[in-house]
């Protein structure tokens, strides 16, 4: 893997002028195909591992370990610049240090740390926000913790929505004092929103999922926003075709209507070409 390389293709998004729509991937495959696509960055949502690592919703319950090594498997499959939900960092600042070390030596180009109260406290539901001081500490610790100044650390924070606009706002001109290289906002719901925070901030915006209203990329690029998720399909629709592939063989009519193969798809992503020239190079294979 050259993680220099990618982290200075996310760099280059992030200085450029188009807002860029990442690929949500979950594993090898996944990765490989956003790339084939000519996707620029891809995405691994803390959600979409939960999904995929441990098969079970987003409830905090992935650990650091789990999380870095589905990220690795990620970078090393493919050339695509990762960037990971790192959550809450995984705790209190020193364990912010300890993921993004091992986040960054698994290979990604940027990473999220976030100001959400995780896990969920007993008797306390619901969303809630850390302090600033101690958002603004875990940041601080995440910047200082890399050891490749290009890797790419975001400050994110789920104030809008939870907290007044005026609150959130305060966030972000805190947040943009700690040294991250931008900061990804979720929970906006307009463009009035987004306006008020590029009136506080230069640093490239990252957005999580927005209403079909904001989907004006040149506006969204306008006003910042280098990055905007489309959400998490790739993965429903993957678990979706599973359940129908295999109900569809499990029927009586199976055998006769055959499922597609996906064959020449998978001969592509799993690069079964360089392997067999390998076989050749490697092993004498004819």
């Amino acid at each position: 893997m050259n993680c220099t390389e990618r982290r200075t293709a996310l760099r280059r998004i992030l200085a450029g002028s188009a807002c860029v729509y990442p690929a949500s991937v979950f594993d090898p495959v996944s990765a490989r195909i956003a790339e084939d696509l000519g996707y620029e960055a891809g995405m691994l949502a803390g959600s979409v591992a939960s999904f995929t690592v441990l098969g079970a919703p987003d409830r905090v319950l992935l650990t650091l370990t789990e999380l870095a090594q589905q990220a690795r498997r990620i970078c090393r499959s493919s050339q695509l610049p990762l960037i990971v939900d790192a959550d809450h960092g995984y705790g209190n600042a020193l364990n912010v240090r300890r993921t993004v070390e091992e986040l960054e030596a698994a290979g990604v180009a940027g990473l999220t740390i976030e100001d959400t109260a995780l896990p969920v406290a007993h008797g306390n539901p619901g969303k809630h926000l850390v302090s600033v001081r101690e958002a603004l500490d875990k940041m601080r610790a995440a910047v200082d913790a890399r050891s490749d100044a290009a890797l790419c650390v975001f400050g994110r924070t789920t104030a809008f929505g939870t907290v007044a606009l005026d609150d959130a706002l305060a966030r972000v001109d805190a947040y943009a004092r700690t040294g991250v290289d931008g900061l990804f906002l979720v929970g906006i719901s307009d463009w009035t929103q987004l306006e008020a925070v590029r009136a506080r901030t230069t640093l490239p915006l990252l957005l999580g999922g927005t209403g079909p209203q904001m989907k004006d990329r040149v506006r969204l690029a306008g006003l910042g926003v280098a990055i905007a998720l489309q959400g998490h399909a790739p993965f429903r629709a993957a678990a979706q075709a599973v359940e129908d592939t295999l109900r569809r063989m499990r029927s009586e009519a199976g055998d006769e209507v055959p499922a597609p193969d996906g064959a020449v798809l998978l001969d592509r992503v799993l690069r079964r070409g360089r392997y067999d020239a390998w076989m050749r190079d490697y092993l004498g294979a004819s």
